[in-house]
C-alpha cells in the first residue's frame, strides 16, 4: 500500500469523519490533543505555516487563528473540499491544496514551520514524509507532529482491569515486527448511536514504527529534537469530559518539536 491508496481509503471516510467531527465527537482532540499541541507550539505571529495531512482543516483553522500564515495539504480530495467550505464561510487566508506528504507541491524553503497533526503516522513513507518537510523548511525553521504513541498504541493492544472492572493498565504488543498496512474500522465512540446512523465505520490503514525508528528518522532526516511531550488529561479536564480519562492511565499521544539547523 503506497500514499495514493491511502488517500483513496481517506476519500472514502472524510464525508463521515467531518461531519462527526464538526458535530463535537472527536473529543480526544478537542479536550486533549490539539490544545496540548497548542500549548508546545511557538509563537507563529507573521510566519509562513505548513499543515501536512489537514484533514478538513480544523487544526489549521486554530493555528492561522494565533496570525499564521497558513498553507495546508492533504492528500484526500474529498477532506480538502470540506476545508475549503469552512474557508469560504469563514474566511483566515488559508490555501488548501490537495497534495501528498511524501511529494509536497512547494520549492525548497518555503516555510517557516510545519505542522502535522496525527497524519505522519498514516502515510506508508513515512521518512519520506519527514524528508519532504525538512525539504520546505527554512533553514532554522522547525516541524511539530503528532502521532499515536509508538511504544502504547501498538497492533496487540487491550485493557487490563482490576477485580472491580476498573481500567488500570494496557497489554501492548508486536512492537517490534508489525503487519503495515492494516485497515482498522472504527469510528468516534462519543458519537451517540443517532448521530452515528447512516454513516459506515472509518477506514484506518495504520503503519507502525517504534519510537527509537521515529526519534532517529527525524533526527536523520536533518532535524534536531527540541521538545517531546505526551499530553494526558488533567483532572479538570477528565471531570469535564470523561471520555479522556483513560489518558491519565497511559499515553494515547507523541507530539515532537524538531528544527532545521
Amino acid at each position: 500500500m503506497d500514499h495514493q491508496e491511502v488517500g483513496r481509503i481517506w476519500d472514502s471516510n472524510a464525508d463521515a469523519w467531518t461531519k462527526l467531527a464538526r458535530a463535537g465527537f472527536d473529543v480526544y482532540r478537542d479536550h486533549l490533543n490539539a490544545p496540548a499541541f497548542l500549548a508546545m507550539l511557538p509563537e507563529v505571529s507573521g510566519l509562513a505555516g505548513l499543515d501536512i495531512g489537514c484533514g478538513e482543516g480544523h487544526n489549521t483553522r486554530l493555528v492561522a487563528g494565533r496570525g499564521a500564515s497558513m498553507t495546508a495539504v492533504d492528500v484526500s480530495a474529498r477532506f480538502i473540499s470540506h476545508a475549503r467550505e469552512a474557508e469560504a464561510a469563514r474566511p483566515l487566508g488559508i490555501r488548501y491544496l490537495t497534495a501528498s506528504a511524501v511529494e509536497l507541491p512547494f520549492p525548497d524553503e518555503s516555510f517557516d514551520f510545519c505542522m502535522a497533526t496525527m497524519s505522519l503516522m498514516d502515510v506508508p513513507e513515512q521518512d519520506d514524509a519527514l524528508a519532504e518537510a525538512h525539504r520546505v523548511l527554512r533553514p532554522g525553521g522547525f516541524l511539530q507532529f503528532s502521532i499515536c504513541h509508538p511504544c502504547f498504541m501498538t497492533p496487540r493492544w487491550s485493557w487490563v482491569t482490576d477485580d472491580d472492572g476498573e481500567r488500570v493498565g494496557v497489554v501492548c504488543g508486536d512492537y517490534f515486527d508489525p503487519e503495515q498496512g492494516r485497515v482498522e474500522e472504527w469510528t468516534f465512540g462519543a458519537a451517540p448511536p443517532e448521530a452515528r446512523e447512516g454513516l459506515e465505520k472509518f477506514r484506518v490503514p495504520r503503519f507502525f514504527h517504534t519510537l527509537e525508528w521515529w526519534l532517529n528518522t527525524v533526527v536523520d532526516s536533518g532535524f534536531r529534537i527540541e521538545r517531546v511531550q505526551e499530553p494526558r488529561a488533567d483532572d479538570e479536564t477528565a471531570a469535564r469530559c470523561p471520555d479522556v480519562a483513560d489518558t491519565k492511565i497511559v499515553a494515547y499521544f507523541l507530539h515532537v518539536r524538531c528544527r532545521k539547523e
